[in-house]
């Protein structure tokens, strides 16, 4: 048995039974595969099923609110997902009249879908004869090949691309992609895969040469910078407070968060005290400040280390536009910010 009739008799025995593959349905798949990048599916699935119940096609989430749709994504990251997600929805609906594209150069056309999104889509829901490459197929080719080129160079997706078109048995892209990437998943997995039990390993060139954890190779290492947030909950005499909208460039776009100072280095409260006064947050007289994490809260992106703290800054008088306890929660936040505030909001 050659190798992509071995990976679809292995999926069709071994596939999960997920709600993205029980449809032809372009806009699902779309909207899975949105989700899925640079996500797990055991922390995508609630997320795909939340959205396929809120927006079951594509009208209704050209016709909803951005804030809505990040509230929604709130805590799965990577949020300019979430506004092209919304983005590409209104151009399907108001300038192709509501109809996905019907094949994979096309579908590339739309925002926020690459070459493994379109292909994923032409392939699942139309079965056109194009591979998906992403990181599992990657892995499970340079392996099974005994492949050394750095999968971070700029030549590797399009000599991996080639080489699963060869492998991909025509009329049967549905299942071969889907197999791939699922073996990738749960079988030929990066760290300590079990090769004992591989349908594959009587003909894996890595197995053979000792090579398993060695491949793919990746030489490329991601520079992470490092941040230190300083956010202000002010407190005025209602309990009201500020937000603000993260409308700059950069990370967490469109989300909100209270007023932020950012610093080179973690500070006290008497420094935190006089960079407010520099700023023009409130006009209020400042009556208390505290720290109310003394633990400093580490969140971790993919190219940004942040250390958080968050300060409680009592203020005499009324905020003006505060907004109050019962709204605060309702606005998306970047997770790290939600997670923290609604465990100490009253």
């Amino acid at each position: 048995m050659n190798f992509s009739n071995a990976l679809i008799v292995w999926y069709l025995q071994n596939k999960r039974d997920l709600p993205w593959r029980n449809t032809l349905n372009p806009y699902l798949i779309w909207l899975s595969e949105i989700i899925l990048q640079q996500t797990r599916v055991a922390q995508g699935l609630p997320y795909f099923l939340c959205f396929a119940e809120r927006f079951p096609t594509v009208f209704d989430l050209a016709n909803a609110d951005e804030e809505e749709v990040l509230k929604l994504w709130q805590g799965l990251g990577y949020y300019s997902r979430a506004r092209n997600l919304h983005k590409t929805a209104k151009i399907i609906v108001f300038d192709l009249n509501g109809k996905f594209p019907k094949n994979y150069n096309e579908l590339l056309k739309l925002k926020g879908v690459g070459e493994y999104t379109a292909a994923a889509i032409a392939s699942f829901a139309y079965n056109e004869n194009v591979p998906v490459v992403d990181g599992n197929v990657f892995r499970v080719l340079a392996r099974y090949f005994d492949i050394e080129t750095d999968i971070a160079s700029s030549n590797a997706k399009k000599e991996f691309r080639a080489l699963a078109s060869k492998l991909l048995p025509n009329g049967k892209a549905n299942q071969f992609n889907q197999a791939i990437m699922e073996f990738g998943a749960l079988q030929c997995v990066p760290k300590n895969p079990n090769c004992e039990i591989c349908v594959l390993n009587n003909s894996c060139l890595a197995l053979k040469n000792k090579k398993v954890t060695q491949l793919p190779v990746k030489l490329k290492k991601t520079k992470i910078q490092k941040r230190v947030f300083n956010y202000l909950i002010f407190r005025d005499e209602d309990k009201n407070t500020l937000l603000q909208k993260r409308t700059q460039k950069g990370i967490w776009h469109n989300l909100y968060e209270f007023p932020l100072i950012e610093t080179f280095e973690d500070i006290n409260d008497f420094e935190t005290l006089e960079l407010i006064q520099n700023q023009s947050f409130i006009v209020n007289e400042i009556q208390n400040i505290r720290l109310i994490n003394p633990v400093k809260i580490t969140h971790k992106l993919s190219h940004q280390h942040l250390s958080v703290s968050f300060w409680e800054v009592s203020v005499a008088g009324k905020i003006k536009d505060g907004i109050d306890c019962d709204s605060v929660l309702k606005f998306p936040f970047p997770i790290v910010i939600y997670n923290f505030i609604s465990k100490i909001w009253e």
